[in-house]
């Protein structure tokens, strides 16, 4: 089973100017994801996809292979399933195969080599079409507002409160990494289809960076957690 990594990193962040390649625990935060991928035994090739000239040569620099992405699916509109079908055109126009795609968020540094390898026997023994990485949740209870102000439980009944060891553990779609069938994702234009199974994570590990509050947090997560580790 040949996997292909794809990381996606467009140049106009909003939250954080040149978020992609901020300095994140001593070098840019892409480098992390493309060091794991890397590291990873099961993943063959790790291909970079961007717009923007800079995060190019960063991902050269740490080992990367390189997708020039058109600026027509490089905006804030353009989904990420359009910039990863464009990468899968692009290595099967220079006859790369590509069984499985691994699609891992740069913002979300807070994982390593073995939950992706982890990840990739799940997806192989379970025989899946596509794959999320996942948090577990024991004992998080949702509520929402509804537009005439209104607010109501979501994931259980307030009248009928559970207790916690009672309570259904909740999966989280924690936007780490994707596995995905290149088949799923040209049929279903989507990164589900199919048989559809998750790998559990660690649950500090969901965090991602969007503001500069959420690189303090992750930084303090990366040094004493893992950084020893990686």
């Amino acid at each position: 089973m040949i996997v292909n990594a794809v990381i996606l990193a467009r140049g106009g962040s909003k939250g954080i100017l040149g978020k992609n390649i901020i300095e994140f625990c001593g070098k840019p935060l892409l480098a992390w994801t493309i060091e794991q991928c890397l590291q990873a035994e099961s993943v063959s090739g790790v291909w970079v996809s961007s717009d923007d000239e800079k995060i190019l040569a960063v991902a050269e620099k740490y080992g990367a292979q390189l997708i020039e992405r058109p600026a027509k699916i490089s905006d804030d509109y353009a989904t990420s399933e359009s910039a990863w079908l464009h990468a899968v055109n692009y290595l099967e126009q220079r006859e790369l195969t590509t069984d499985v795609l691994l699609a891992p968020q740069v913002t979300s540094p807070l994982r390593t080599s073995e939950d992706i390898e982890k990840a990739i026997v799940i997806f192989e023994n379970e025989q899946l079409d596509s794959l999320f990485s996942a948090s577990i949740a024991e004992d998080l209870y949702y509520w929402e507002r509804a537009k005439d102000g209104q607010l109501s439980s979501v994931n259980y009944d307030y009248l009928n409160r559970k207790r916690r060891q009672d309570f259904q553990p909740q999966i989280i779609e924690n936007g780490s990494f994707y596995l995905l069938k290149p088949d799923i994702l040209k049929k279903e234009n989507n990164r589900f289809g199919g048989e559809v199974g998750y790998s559990e994570m660690e649950f500090w590990k969901m965090f991602e960076i969007d503001e500069l509050d959420d690189l303090r947090m992750c930084s303090s997560l990366m040094n004493e957690f893992l950084l020893e580790k990686v």
